[in-house]
């Protein structure tokens, strides 16, 4: 591991408080949106099939493609392999590279944009996998400036490309379009209202997949579940971005009118849940990684309600990032094992949480 890469990332990382305050449009339940596409080399085994100079020659060839492009002026690239495991894991808890890509050594890059909302994993699963993240949905926007991108190294790289099949992937779920276009959703309403398997069901029935916070494979932690398409043959880039822009206006509608519902029947318990998630979170001396997140996402809707004054949103999105593992050991400053870091995570919130209001009893006692 190069500890100067180490020390370049954690400088090029933009500082959580910021990555939390970047805001978009209906961002109360959507909280992100993602294009993805993933393309190979012809001239080249895709990277579980390739040796590993093969595999380092294709690297070097894509990075050297993938930093000329202007989206990634002033960016950042680097190889997997001169990452600490530490810096892999905050790569991964903010969604720049997968699991999969994590585990990868010499041979496979990150290349960053800037602002880090482009993102291309190089070598992962396939040859190129580029992403683009906005917050709220904008779904449209990701997949302009992916297709930006696409196109201008496609002018550059000859692409495994079947007339017959459209882009040749390492899965064959991803053939034809290549594309993956996914929505973070965080739900609560739907959890506590006991409706989010029907919801996911209907999803599913429309022939997306729902997983949870990672993608596949992933629980669905903090009540937030990733809406992605299941197939990315048959149809093109922009029906399939249509299709989950309708899905997802739908996932809205329906988790509006959970919190509604519940406000007006339930109201005693949604504050209930929300009162005793504060005060879990305000004075715990422990708390383990899972349950944290799990509390702040109560927060964040009672934020939403507008039941802790006028404390941001951006607050529990900030904490949703901090508390996990690798972020919290970079605050921490030093290596701390389990025990250690559900100390460090709850004394972090309680002091995150010390200027923050009670619940209101005023909204409490009126809707009661």
């Amino acid at each position: 591991m190069s500890s100067s890469a180490s020390k370049k990332l954690r400088a090029f990382l933009a500082p959580v408080a910021e990555v939390a305050r970047r805001s978009g449009p209906k961002d109360r339940i959507v909280m992100s949106s993602r294009v993805r596409l993933a393309r190979n080399l012809v001239d080249f085994p895709f990277p579980g099939w390739a040796k590993k100079p093969e595999r380092i020659q294709s690297c070097e060839k894509l990075r050297q493609a993938v930093e000329a492009l202007p989206e990634m002026n002033d960016g950042f690239a680097a190889g997997i392999e001169a990452f600490s495991a530490l810096d892999k894991q905050v790569l991964v808890e903010r969604h720049l590279i997968s699991r999969e890509h994590a585990a990868k050594g010499e041979g496979s890059a990150l290349v960053l944009s800037a602002d880090q909302v482009l993102s291309v994993m190089i070598n992962e699963e396939d040859h190129l996998r580029m992403q683009c993240v906005l917050p709220g949905l904008q779904l449209d926007r990701a997949w302009e400036a992916i297709d930006a991108v696409d196109t201008a190294l496609e002018s550059r790289l000859q692409y495994a490309f079947s007339p017959q099949l459209g882009y040749l992937t390492a899965c064959p779920t991803n053939v034809g379009t290549g594309i993956r276009v996914s929505a973070m959703l965080h739900l609560p309403a739907l959890v506590l209202a006991e409706q989010i398997n029907q919801v996911i069901q209907a999803v599913n029935k429309l022939g997306l997949a729902v997983r949870g916070l990672y993608g596949e494979g992933t629980e669905a932690l903090g009540n937030v579940f990733q809406v992605s398409n299941q197939m990315t043959l048959g149809d093109s880039e922009e029906e399939i971005v249509e299709r989950l822009n309708k899905v997802v206006a739908q996932i809205i509608e329906h988790e509006t009118d959970a919190r509604a519902l519940l406000l007006e029947k339930q109201p005693r318990s949604v504050y209930n849940h929300i009162g005793r998630a504060y005060g879990i979170l305000a004075n715990a001396h422990s708390v383990p990684s899972k349950e944290a997140i799990n509390l702040l996402s109560l927060l964040r809707l009672g934020i939403d309600l507008a039941l802790f004054g006028d404390t941001p949103k951006s607050l529990t999105d900030e904490l949703f990032l901090l508390v996990q593992p690798a972020h919290l050991q970079l605050t921490a400053k030093e290596k701390l094992n389990a025990q250690q870091r559900d100390h460090h995570r709850a004394d972090l919130i309680r002091e995150r949480l010390r200027d923050v209001p009670r619940p209101g009893p005023a909204a409490t006692d009126s809707a009661a």
